[in-house]
C-alpha cells in the first residue's frame, strides 16, 4: 500500500510552540501546541529571549509527541514546513532552523511558510465548501489586515492597521483593567456581563475612506476615561471598549467584501475566537448578503496545522520548495 504524503508543520513565531502532521492536503493526523502564555504573564507581554529559549527546550519533545500521536515513523515524513515570518526573530529562528535541519537529515523538501498565509489556510482545514475568491480578515495580537484572496497563493492587501493591531489593543486595555496577559478571552467574558452602551468610546476611522484600521486612539480613550473614573465597573469598560473594536472590524470588513464583489468573508487569527465578534459579524453579514466564515476555535490561535496545510499546498499544488538558506523574515508581509 502506498504511504500517504506526510507534511510536518512547525510554528514558533511568537509564544506558541506547535507541531502538526498532515496527510495529503487536509487530513490532520496530529496537532500539538504548547503555550508560553503563563510564563510571559508575569512580564505583561512576550519577552523574545525568554520565548526563544523555551521554544528551543520544548520543540524536540513536541515533534516526538506529534509523531507518536500520528502513529508514524520519522522516515514517513515527506515534506517539512516551518514558519519563516512574520514574527519575533529569535522564536522564528528556532523553528525555522529545526525544520531545515530535519529536512536535511531526512533528505526531503522544505517549505518556509508565511504565518499570515497560514492563518488563511486554517479556514481551508475546517471548510471544504468555501474556496477563493473571498475576502479575509486576519485579526490577531500582531496583525489586523484585510486581504482579498483571489486564489490560494495570490493575495491583495486591501487594508491594515496604521498603529496597534486589534489584539494588541485588547491586551493593553486588559492591563489597564488588571487583567493578565493575554487578555482577549477575559475581556470577552467580562464584556458579556457589562453594558456596551455605558461609555461612548470612539470608533476610529470607521467613517474614513479606505479600509485601514487604527486602535491606538481607542486604547488612549479608555486610559483617559479610567483616569477620570477609576471606580468604573470593569465589566462596563470591557463591554464598551469591545463594542467599539467589534463595530470597526465588522463595518470595514463587510464594506471591503462588498466593494470587491466577494460573497464570502473569512475571519482568521486569535481575535477571531472572540464570541462578540463572531456574533456581530455573522448577523451583519447576513443583512448584507455576505456569508461570514470562522475556523474552529482551536485553529484561530497560532498552530502548526495551518502551517502544514499551507506548506503542503505550495508543494503539492504549486510545486514549490525553498532552499535551506532561507532565513527568518520578522517583517514579512503577504
Amino acid at each position: 500500500m502506498t504511504k500517504p504524503f506526510c507534511t510536518i508543520g512547525i510554528e514558533s513565531s511568537c509564544d506558541e510552540t506547535a507541531v502538526a502532521l498532515l496527510h495529503g492536503e487536509r487530513e490532520l493526523v496530529a496537532n500539538v501546541i504548547y503555550s508560553q502564555a503563563e510564563m510571559h504573564a508575569r512580564y505583561g507581554g512576550v519577552v523574545p529571549e525568554v520565548a526563544s529559549r523555551d521554544h528551543l527546550r520544548k520543540l524536540p519533545y513536541l515533534v516526538r509527541d506529534a509523531i507518536t500521536e500520528a502513529k508514524i515513523d520519522m522516515c514517513d515524513i515527506s515534506l517539512v514546513a516551518a514558519t519563516y515570518g512574520p514574527g519575533l526573530v529569535g522564536p522564528l529562528l528556532v523553528g525555522l532552523s529545526y525544520g531545515k535541519g530535519m529536512a536535511f537529515g531526512l533528505n526531503v523538501p522544505f517549505i518556509g511558510v508565511n504565518h499570515l498565509e497560514g492563518h488563511i489556510f486554517a479556514q481551508r482545514l475546517c471548510d471544504t465548501e468555501i474556496t477563493p475568491p473571498f475576502m479575509a480578515l486576519i485579526v490577531s495580537g500582531g496583525h489586523t489586515s484585510l486581504v482579498d484572496v483571489a486564489s490560494y497563493g495570490e493575495y491583495h492587501l486591501v487594508g491594515m492597521t496604521v498603529d496597534d493591531a486589534a489584539g494588541e489593543a485588547l491586551d493593553k486595555v486588559g492591563k489597564m483593567l488588571g487583567i493578565g496577559y493575554p487578555a482577549g478571552a477575559e475581556i470577552d467574558r467580562l464584556a458579556s456581563q457589562g453594558d456596551p452602551t455605558a461609555m461612548n468610546f470612539p470608533r476610529p476611522m470607521s467613517g474614513s475612506p479606505g479600509f485601514d484600521f487604527s486602535f491606538a486612539g481607542l486604547k488612549t480613550a479608555v486610559l483617559y476615561h479610567l483616569r477620570k473614573h477609576p471606580r468604573e465597573k470593569r465589566e462596563d469598560v470591557a463591554a464598551s471598549f469591545l463594542a467599539s473594536v467589534v463595530s470597526v472590524l465588522t463595518k470595514k470588513s463587510i464594506d471591503a467584501t462588498r466593494r470587491y464583489h466577494r460573497k464570502n468573508l473569512v475571519v482568521v487569527g486569535g481575535v477571531a475566537a472572540n464570541a462578540h465578534l463572531r456574533e456581530r459579524m455573522q448577523v451583519d453579514g447576513r443583512e448584507k448578503g455576505i456569508t461570514v466564515i470562522f475556523p474552529e476555535i482551536e485553529y484561530c490561535t497560532d498552530n502548526a496545522a495551518m502551517i502544514a496545510a499551507a506548506g503542503a499546498y505550495h508543494h503539492l499544488v504549486l510545486h514549490e520548495a525553498h532552499p535551506l538558506s532561507l532565513g527568518p523574515q520578522p517583517s514579512l508581509s503577504l
